[in-house]
């Protein structure tokens, strides 16, 4: 187990600025409070707020405390507004878990509208996030090695620009000029988990014991999952795998598997962004130089750009059932309904891209 570093801590602080939140006077008498999954009564009561963190958190509690999860699955994280009856569900909070890195830009003004004076739990911390702009370097140098010193030295203005609106933004949020995708690694989602599992043992009324057994269980079938992928994409010669997605929600299975990033169709980590013409002509461009066979589409995201630049380079498009999941997992009953399922499917999708028949399941991720 890895040295951890507190992943919680309790309210009113704000969640980055550290100002004392004032309790909201909503009129939230009339709201019913979302149905918890979990235990019905007796245990504490757990707001997570992604699918990804809700789906970790569950997993950790099992039936020992009730868990509200605010985004369905499909919804985008980055333009969430809660309901009135999610702000009860917070107010009534014993904690909140939040993925963290910058994800939840709404989560100040929802804390400070319910009121909430739980335990916050980051599943982020301890985690560096990166930028993506390294990426498409990458992208650049397969394309045209004569672009490589102007593709680098734009990269570092980008950066440096990042970095100082990082630190002028920083009083605001933590990380927010970083890619926050972090669950896309398997090994970083092991490190979630562990600052979960930590904030939640600190919760008054959570069974410590359960979080701790489910927590080894858990983690036991992660190391699983990212000796598969890694046992997997190492049959692919680096050179061959390249991918090219809806959005820059890769980033860190990328750096993980040593995946050269071709490209997005939106090119930005938010998936509200749009591309511009020129940015369509310019990842048509890349796709056919670096010879890309695959573009994929997200379950969250429409995928008519996706197949629009698919269409236009002469690649296959993976879209509908064969779309990745990537900002949210899917719906219950589908490959991407828990987050194991969620990154078996995109595992086996990208390999087959690259002419692999991945190898069976280790006995951890059957059933």
């Amino acid at each position: 187990m890895t040295t951890r570093t507190s992943a919680s801590r309790r309210l009113p602080a704000a969640l980055a600025g550290g100002t004392v939140l004032a309790v909201s006077a909503l009129a939230l008498a009339g709201c019913t409070a979302p149905a918890a999954s979990g235990a019905a009564g007796g245990g504490p009561e757990i707001v997570a707020t992604t699918t990804q963190v809700g789906d970790f958190t569950r997993e950790l509690v099992g039936d020992s405390a009730a868990v509200t999860q605010l985004l369905s699955p499909g919804q985008s994280a980055h333009s969430f507004d809660p309901s009135a009856a999610q702000l009860l569900a917070l107010a009534q909070a014993d904690a909140l878990v939040v993925n963290g890195g910058g994800l939840e830009s709404w989560l100040d003004d929802a804390v400070q509208a319910s009121g909430f004076d739980g335990v916050l739990i980051d599943a982020s911390t301890g985690i560096e996030l990166h930028g993506t702009d390294e990426h498409e370097a990458d992208a650049h140098d397969e394309a045209d090695a004569h672009d490589e010193a102007e593709a680098h030295d734009e990269s570092e203005a980008s950066d440096a620009a990042d970095d100082d609106h990082a630190e002028h933004d920083d009083a605001e949020h933590d990380h927010g000029a970083g890619n926050p995708h972090i669950w896309t690694d398997p090994e970083l989602a092991e490190q979630m988990v562990e600052n979960i599992a930590d904030g939640l043992a600190e919760v008054p009324g959570a069974d410590a014991a359960v979080i701790a057994q489910n927590e080894t269980d858990y983690l036991a079938k992660l190391d699983s999952l990212d000796e598969w992928i890694t046992e997997n994409v190492e049959t692919v010669p680096a050179a061959q795998r390249l991918l090219v997605t809806n959005h820059d929600a890769f980033t860190y299975f990328i750096d993980a598997y040593d995946v050269t990033f071709v490209g997005s169709v939106i090119p930005s980590f938010d998936d509200n962004a749009e591309p511009s013409a020129a940015e369509i002509d310019a990842l048509v461009d890349r796709i056919r130089a670096t010879g890309a066979t695959a573009v994929f589409s997200e379950a969250s995201i429409s995928p008519k750009a996706a197949e629009t630049i698919a269409a236009e380079a002469g690649v296959t498009v993976y879209s509908g059932p064969d779309a990745l999941y990537g900002d949210s997992l899917g719906v219950e009953g589908s490959d991407g309904a828990t987050y194991l399922g969620s990154q078996l499917h995109n595992a086996r999708l990208i390999l087959e891209s690259w002419g692999v028949a991945p190898t069976a399941l280790p006995a951890a991720l059957q059933g």
